[in-house]
């Protein structure tokens, strides 16, 4: 069996293309078509079913796709293996939300450049419904996520955990002195908060949609820090992961208002999608991203 064809199969099966899989291998369309047509008769299946210009993995094309994949991660470790000076190199691309940026990039990358020169990353920053479709059209690698908790047997789950999230004001305000404050109440106050329909402000937007109530921001942004810095300032309540404000609250600057009959669940998940091809560069970016965002290792 040639493995050039499993891997031309592992591309057209990502790619739901047979042009796009060619486009990316620097083959031409009939090239492709030839070395799927080779492995279906080779293998005596069917891989792919195609209607109207479309096509789509057949069950047993599932089934080889696994194997596909477990061949060509160990034809590439073997390859590694004898190479003397190996280097990873490639391109990922991750999506994830404007609010995990800053404690994604800001300590740790500059020594991942200089373990990993080869690999190139582009983050898009966008929120949970566009990362889904970038991975289910193979326009991400991986995504990781801020939003309720997520589980769908067409994405692996890396690694997740929960992620507390509270109100908060600036220390002075009024109402961190108070034992219990009204949503109502609250929701009087003025806010500055990240943009709508964004991860968690989403979440909360429900919440306070099922209570009739709306919160209209003085100001929307995406940068989490800015958020924070205001709140601190007294401009306005904002609502944020522990993670974000973990700091100010220590130091006294912020305090975490003590609202009655009012949560939401986060989650933090980083996924990929399962007929995703893990190469090398995206388990070193994979590593990198669960060492910055949970605390270890790939086991």
């Amino acid at each position: 069996m040639d493995v050039k064809n499993l891997v031309t199969f592992i591309h057209v099966a990502e790619k739901n293309s047979f042009t796009k899989a060619a486009r990316a291998l620097g083959y031409s369309q009939s090239t492709v078509s030839f070395q799927i047509k080779q492995l279906e008769t080779e293998l005596n299946v069917q891989l792919f079913e195609r209607i109207n210009h479309t096509i789509a993995l057949t069950e047993r094309g599932r089934d080889v796709l696994k194997y596909a994949h477990q061949i060509s991660k160990l034809t590439q470790e073997l390859e590694r293996g004898m190479r003397e000076n190996q280097e990873v190199c490639g391109h990922f691309r991750l999506a994830v939300p404007d609010s995990l940026c800053d404690s994604l990039l800001e300590e740790g990358f500059a020594d991942f450049r200089s373990r990993y020169p080869g690999i190139t990353l582009k983050i898009i920053a966008t929120g949970t419904e566009e990362m889904f479709r970038l991975i289910d059209h193979n326009e991400a690698d991986a995504i990781l996520t801020l939003d309720n908790h997520i589980y769908d047997t067409e994405y692996v789950i890396v690694r997740e955990e929960q992620v507390g999230i509270h109100f908060v004001a600036a220390s002075g305000h009024p109402l961190c002195k108070r034992e219990n404050v009204s949503v109502r109440e609250l929701a009087e106050e003025p806010f500055v908060l990240t943009e709508k329909g964004m991860s968690y402000r989403r979440l909360m937007d429900e919440k306070l949609a099922a209570m009739s109530l709306e919160i209209q921001p003085v100001l929307e942004v995406g940068s989490t820090r800015l958020l924070c810095s205001l709140a601190e300032q007294g401009v306005g309540v904002s609502y944020l992961p522990d993670y974000v404000t973990a700091k100010a609250v220590r130091e006294g600057k912020l305090t975490c208002l003590r609202v009655k009959d009012f949560k939401v669940e986060i989650w933090k998940q980083l996924l990929y999608h399962k007929d995703k091809w893990v190469s090398p560069q995206m388990e070193s970016v994979i590593a990198y991203c669960i060492q910055r965002e949970f605390g270890g290792y790939v086991s």
